[in-house]
């Protein structure tokens, strides 16, 4: 037979308004919180370690076994992605993988291929977008450039 609580509804709202005032109050109230982290994370395969960034499958090997490890957030760009306006580079990161990523911080004109960038925030605030990265070296002053 099937079992029900006999508590009555008010118990119930009692129990649902004390759980929403503690979420309220603690720092982590939200899943959709804008967060900010410079902590890059990626995939290493177990089978043949081969670095991957947000992949289901391991191109060297075909596993589906990986393991996540934190980047130094550290790479070098590779090249241009689309037109300028969006500014989007793909980036070979020192650990081995590449990812697309999103320039931050300076002209589109002013990155160039082979700069060192370093990472500003991982994740969009809501799980999608690209990485942001910016320059590790100040980009030369556009005023003279021939």
């Amino acid at each position: 037979m099937l079992q029900t609580d006999t508590r009555e509804h008010t118990a119930f709202r009692e129990d649902h308004e004390t759980a929403a005032a503690v979420a309220a109050t603690s720092p982590f109230a939200t899943p959709n919180a804008p967060t900010v982290s410079r902590e890059l994370h990626f995939q290493r395969c177990l089978w043949c370690a081969t670095p991957a960034y947000r992949r289901s499958y391991c191109r060297a090997c075909g596993s589906t076994a990986f393991t996540r490890q934190r980047s130094e957030g550290a790479g070098v760009v590779v090249r241009r992605n689309g037109h300028a306006p969006h500014n989007t580079w793909f980036v070979a990161m020192d650990e081995g993988f590449n990812l697309l990523c999103e320039v931050t911080g300076t002209a589109p004109v002013a990155v160039a291929v082979g700069a060192r960038v370093s990472v500003v925030r991982s994740v969009a605030p809501l799980g999608q977008g690209l990485p942001l990265v910016e320059l590790a070296y100040p980009a030369r002053s556009l005023g003279r450039w021939w």
